[in-house]
Formats: structure tokens, C-alpha cells, sequence
């Protein structure tokens, strides 16, 4: 049975759900949701793996402090819980600002990811690099540069806050039906929620962008198997998939899914949980 939990991380209060015994498989949701997204899924999983689903950095039930929204940081809080855990070593599968979350982890911790999965993104690096109208990246997420300017987001997505999610959710979904849109909206309306959701996309130029070139710079490229999935109605679709990411990792495979939007995991679990189960579990 999935369990709620709360893990004190050096200060930092961590809420996650935690189902199921074996290797560790952390899921890490996105923007505008939290660790919740990841229910459809989780009970197939926990019968092969300790899956433990957590509310990033300033969401959800978690902590929202004013700063720590850097990739490198938010990573490093899932490094410290996995640790808390008894897990030197672990999966790691992200969505959207989660999968970011995920690519930071495995490059500042190579050695101890042994698989990734990202879901409908190309790295931060690339996104910035194609933010162009040509290409279609900037028109499909025009929120990235709204959600960088100081208080401005806040003060207009506050007037109304489940309009302002609903949006994307609409817009974003092709199984809108299959979202819980209800918990996401209670969670952005608590206090300090919005600005924690936005200061995560205003770490992202300078700070993550600073990490990312320089890692680029120094050649690093991630060695462990990576997965990529995206939907076909999603954000991701706009560009080729796996030939960017290939720019970035030595062994990518990938997929795209069927009468899906942005939001993998809830819009189309079935097809979620086939590549993951035949990507992470080894073969006889």
C-alpha cells in the first residue's frame, strides 16, 4: 500500500509517497503538479522496486524556502533523501521540470544513477539554444520567460489561481478527463506554492543554464541507459526526441505515446508503465 511520508532533509521538510521493496526508484514530478501525478503508476511499480515518489522543493506538502531552486540544490535534496533511505544507488524517472531535476542528478552523480527515464523534455541547454518561432519551442512554452520575470507571475496567476493552471491543463492534455486537477489546484493555492513554482523556472537562466554549459564544455555526457518518452500531442514533439538527447547521452532509446499530451504518466499510464517496466527491469 502507498504510504505518505515526511523526511526531515538537513532542514529541509520533504513530503513523499513510498510503495513496495527491492532497488530504489525515485519519480519526480513537474510543473503544475506534484508527486500525486505519479499514483496511476505507482502499484505496478512497487512490485519490483522501492518506489518513492517525493513533492520537490516547494511543492506540495513540501518545505517552500525562499531559495535552493537551482537543479543542482533541488537534486541534491533527492540525493539526501535517497540516502536517508539506506539507497547509495538508484532509477531515477522525471517529468517535465522533474525530469530536469533527474538529468542534473545523474550528471553531478554518475556513478550512483544506473537508469533514467525523462519525460516529453530535451535538456534545459537545448531549450534555450532552440528558443526560436521557427523551430516551435518558444511557441509551445512561452511561460518559461512570463515565469522568469520577478513578482509579476505572482501577482497575476494569484488573482486566480485555478484558471491560471487550468490553462495548461487544458491546453497541454489530450486525456484531460484522467488528470486530478482538484489536488494540483489545492496545492498551488497554498501559501508560498506559486512563488516556489515560479522561482523553480527563474533558477533556470542564469544559474542552471551556467551548470549546464559547463558541464557541455567539460564533455560530460551521461553513460547510464537513458529513456526517453513523449507524447505525441506533447510539448517535447516539436523537436526530435531522441536525436538532441543522443547529443547529451551515450545509450538513449525512446518512444513516443499515442493520444497523449504533456502529462505521460496520468494521460496514458498503460503506455507509460510498458516502457518503463521493459527499460528498468533486467532481462533473463
Amino acid at each position: 500500500m502507498t504510504e505518505s511520508r515526511m523526511a526531515d532533509l538537513d532542514g529541509l521538510r520533504m513530503h513523499y509517497l513510498i510503495d513496495g521493496d527491492g532497488p530504489l526508484l525515485v519519480l519526480l514530478h513537474g510543473w503544475p503538479q506534484t508527486g500525486h501525478c505519479w499514483r496511476p503508476i505507482i502499484p505496478a511499480l512497487a512490485e519490483h522496486f522501492t518506489v518513492v515518489a517525493p513533492d520537490l522543493r516547494g511543492y506540495g506538502r513540501t518545505d517552500k524556502p525562499a531559495t535552493g531552486y537551482d537543479k543542482r540544490t533541488m537534486a541534491a535534496d533527492i540525493h539526501a533523501l535517497a540516502r536517508s533511505l539506506g539507497h547509495s544507488t538508484l532509477m531515477l524517472a522525471g517529468h517535465d521540470r522533474g525530469a530536469r531535476v533527474a538529468h542534473r542528478y545523474a550528471l553531478d552523480h554518475p556513478d550512483e544513477v544506473e537508469r533514467l527515464v525523462v519525460m516529453d523534455i530535451i535538456p534545459t541547454r537545448e531549450m534555450w539554444r532552440r528558443f526560436d518561432m521557427q523551430t516551435g519551442v518558444a511557441a509551445g512554452t512561452w511561460h518559461w520567460t512570463f515565469h522568469l520575470q520577478p513578482d509579476l507571475p505572482e501577482l497575476l496567476a494569484g488573482q486566480n489561481v485555478r484558471a491560471y493552471l487550468g490553462y495548461f491543463f487544458e491546453n497541454w492534455t489530450v486525456q484531460r478527463s484522467r488528470l486530478e486537477v482538484e489536488e494540483y489546484v489545492r496545492a498551488f493555492e497554498q501559501p508560498g506554492a506559486l512563488r516556489a513554482g515560479f522561482d523553480d523556472y527563474r533558477a533556470s537562466f542564469p544559474y542552471d543554464a551556467e551548470h549546464d554549459d559547463a558541464d557541455w564544455e567539460a564533455g560530460r555526457r551521461l553513460e547510464m541507459p537513458v529513456l526517453a518518452l513523449w507524447g505525441a500531442a506533447g510539448l517535447a514533439r516539436r523537436v526530435p526526441v531522441l536525436d538532441v538527447w543522443r547529443d547529451y547521452a551515450l545509450d538513449v532509446r525512446g518512444a513516443e505515446i499515442p493520444d497523449c499530451g504533456h502529462f505521460l504518466a496520468e494521460e496514458q499510464p498503460d503506455a507509460v508503465l510498458a516502457h518503463m517496466t521493459d527499460f528498468l527491469l533486467p532481462r533473463d
